[in-house]
């Protein structure tokens, strides 16, 4: 696929690419290797402090007509596609996507105000703000981000996890194991909240230090939001539901792994690693957590956090900001890390079970019409998502005990659809539950299964080696993603007894 540059004027040139150009027919294989190398460029450049090229490569990536093509190709694919702005636009017929590629400009840019929705927390009391920016500004966003993501990577924390490029919930799991799983490791753990992160992260501090055009962060930033037809203002934070937010938010919090190296971790004159005080940390996202030998350490710890946020805006909640014994355990990324006489294990956390098991339940509820199939379809992708999630960890029980809860509560289900004196219990047990090979109890209808936790084999995580950057070791991530793979697909081969 070639691009005409130009020594034709700009509107000549944008209409041989529209003649040239249909979107169904694009090799996103060429694409997307157009765009990865002008990001190897930076990152490297980045790795030499080389600012000035840093920027001129970051102006070529987000001038690239690739870049454009693969940022529109980002809002028109993902969850929120179909979810419009301010202006009720939506990007759905090829002709549209290929019209947007080819005006999405940063010349004379601004960006319209955010659609300001709210939703509500697991927990039913609170209410979450969501921003949702037009489909041009995410557009914008989506092609900034191509741009500001190799410089994230390559100064972000080695021990942070989320939102990153190949780094998983899983990695930050597996990260913890190593920290607390020794009979030596540390006993006490100061557990991070951070107050309305997203919310609250100071302006000025964005743009005196994230590396991208001051004039379009400026206009993502300050956009303002729209609620009951009034518009606000947005003084502060980077909007949850923006494009490039998570990437704002994560190089925001980068800088604490580094305090806390240099405070605690020591090199001797053999140049041996020393961690006296067994300070290690551990964060995802606006989740995180720092280990220590005393309780004293970590509320030294805390007050250097609270130092580090405040220059960026930023506060810990009092309310969920703690110091717990990994004897009494904690709570993070939905598992539960405690130590059992020594021992640490880690179990999908109280929440989490309770979270999923009420998801069940509405389902369960909702379906009083429907047909035994629908139920099966609608349920299974929420079992099969909850057990891979916690298949790393120690869930065996748990899922046999979650496997039971649902019984029973499809065993209700069925006999509310057939509440006659007349249709007895075996007779409603020989309706929905069948024999199949040595399982006498499946709940099965036209050949479809429900799925059962506890057919989920426990498979441990492989570890990741923190020092790789993901647009420099491309082979390091691409053997790891497929190992891991065959791994789960045997697994599961091994669980339907292929």
């Amino acid at each position: 696929m070639n691009v005409r540059c130009s020594t034709t004027p700009k509107g000549e040139m944008l209409t041989d690419m529209k003649t040239e150009f249909q979107w169904d027919n694009i090799n996103w294989k060429t694409v997307y290797e157009h765009v990865n190398r002008l990001q190897t460029r930076i990152t490297k450049a980045v790795k030499q402090k080389k600012w000035h090229l840093v920027k001129r490569l970051q102006y070529l990536l987000t001038h690239s007509f690739y870049a454009k093509l693969l940022a529109v190709r980002r809002v028109t694919q993902n969850i929120g596609k179909r979810t419009a702005g301010v202006d009720g636009v939506k990007w759905l017929t090829s002709e549209v996507k290929m019209n947007a590629v080819l005006t999405l400009s940063d010349k004379k840019y601004k960006a319209k105000p955010l659609r300001r929705v709210y939703i509500r927390k697991f927990d039913r009391k609170e209410k979450r703000p969501i921003s949702i920016p037009t489909m041009y500004d995410r557009a914008m966003q989506a092609l900034y981000a191509l741009a500001l993501s190799p410089v994230a990577e390559t100064l972000a924390d080695t021990k942070s996890f989320g939102f990153r490029i190949y780094r998983s919930t899983q990695d930050a799991c597996e990260q913890a194991f190593h920290c607390l799983s020794r009979k030596n490791s540390a006993q006490w753990i100061l557990e991070g909240d951070i107050k309305g992160c997203f919310d609250n992260i100071n302006h000025n501090w964005l743009l005196a230090n994230i590396s991208m055009d001051k004039s379009i962060l400026k206009q993502f930033l300050k956009a303002g939001f729209i609620y009951n037809r009034q518009l606000f203002p947005t003084e502060r934070g980077t909007p949850q539901g923006g494009v490039i937010s998570p990437i704002l938010a994560n190089s925001t919090l980068d800088g604490i792994g580094a305090i806390i190296d240099e405070k605690y971790h020591q090199r001797d004159k053999e140049k041996r690693y020393r961690n006296l005080r067994k300070v290690n940390f551990v964060r995802y996202a606006d989740d995180l957590f720092v280990t220590a030998d005393t309780r004293e350490t970590a509320e030294e710890i805390r007050e250097i956090l609270r130092q580090f946020l405040k220059e960026r805006g930023l506060e810990l909640s009092e309310e969920k900001t703690r110091i717990t014994h990994i004897d009494d355990g904690f709570d993070f990324l939905g598992w539960n890390f405690r130590k059992y006489k020594g021992k640490l294990l880690i179990k999908p956390s109280k929440k989490s079970i309770d979270k999923v098991t009420q998801t069940i339940g509405d389902i369960i509820k909702d379906a009083k019409a429907w047909t035994q199939e629908e139920l099966i379809a609608r349920l299974n992708p929420v079992i099969t998502g909850w057990s891979n999630y916690h298949q790393s960890v120690v869930s065996s029980e748990i899922f046999h005990r979650i496997d039971d809860k649902i019984w029973n509560m499809l065993w209700r289900w069925a006999k509310r659809r057939h509440n006659n004196p007349w249709k007895s219990k075996k007779w409603i047990i020989k309706r929905y539950w069948h024999k199949e090979g040595t399982r006498n109890w499946v709940f099965s209808s036209e050949g479809k299964n429900l799925k059962l936790l506890a057919d989920t084999k426990i498979v441990r995580h492989t570890s990741l080696k923190l020092n790789m950057n993901p647009y420099l070791d491309k082979g390091y991530f691409e053997t790891r993603r497929n190992r891991l793979r065959i791994r789960r697909m045997s697994r599961q081969g091994e669980a339907i007894g292929l």
